[in-house]
């Protein structure tokens, strides 16, 4: 499926009546490798998606691999979108209590999104809660998304019939490139765009921290940060096929 629907060519007012929740994901990892240095969920790629997931009508959830107050970084209040979510205490208190994955129903969802920070490449591939959370939202015919660190996520996602979701599809993910630039290719503990490939994906790239978005059957991803809102667009677009609506949306 090609990356050719813009959610801007669509009237919101026509997905109001999704009632779906999504849930993201968010790390629980705070610590950058032996830098020193904190680590956590990137604000930018939660806020934005958020702002489209609302504007859309889904409800949005939270979990992380230990469950309560997942770290946060990349606190800009110049950027607006992040403005309204530190100052929305809902929000904010949701993603101080985030739900614990065995305290999650994946039957409840329509949708799953990993959320990146560099924390994610060290709690999300091996917890194996969450692995089984997301093949089942993904074989029970829901979206599963992610971006730019977000896909650690996926790695390691089997299916019922033991291949990997990434395995096969078109993903698009932080890149050996950008990880280089960010000076910290020798700190996580691996490369995600090497670990797609491993894992039977082909990695679609754009050059340093441009958007970037592959959508191929239900799974979307997106490069860094500068694609996180298109993810959700993508999501949201794909979320608007799958049930029935008094308007379906344009496709351009």
């Amino acid at each position: 499926m090609p990356f050719s629907m813009k959610l801007s060519d669509t009237n919101y007012l026509e997905l109001t009546t999704m009632s779906q929740k999504i849930l993201i994901v968010l790390t629980s990892h705070d610590t950058l490798g032996n830098t020193g240095k904190e680590t956590g969920f990137y604000l930018p790629e939660v806020s934005h998606p958020v702002a489209v997931f609302d504007r859309a009508g889904l409800t949005v959830e939270y979990v992380s691999p230990q469950g309560g107050k997942a770290p946060m970084i990349g606190i800009d209040r110049a950027d607006p979108l992040n403005a309204a979510f530190l100052d929305n205490p809902e929000k904010m208190t949701q993603v101080e209590n985030t739900l614990h994955p065995t305290q999650v129903n994946p039957s409840e969802y329509a949708a799953i999104f990993y959320a990146g920070g560099h924390g994610t490449m060290w709690d999300f591939p091996d917890n194996e809660d969450l692995t089984h959370l997301a093949a089942n939202i993904y074989e029970q015919g829901g979206i599963v998304g992610a971006v730019c660190h977000g896909p650690a996520g996926l790695v390691n996602i089997q299916l019922s019939n033991g291949d990997y979701l990434v395995a096969g599809k078109v993903v698009s993910g932080f890149t050996n490139e950008e990880e280089k630039a960010v000076g910290l290719a020798e700190v996580v503990p691996f490369l995600l765009e090497e670990k797609l490939i491993e894992r039977g994906a082909t990695v679609d790239k754009a050059p340093n921290f441009q958007a970037k978005v592959a959508v191929s059957d239900r799974l979307v991803t997106g490069q860094n940060p500068a694609s996180a809102t298109d993810v959700a667009e993508q999501m949201v677009m794909l979320l608007a096929k799958t049930i029935p609506l008094p308007h379906q949306p344009t496709t351009v």
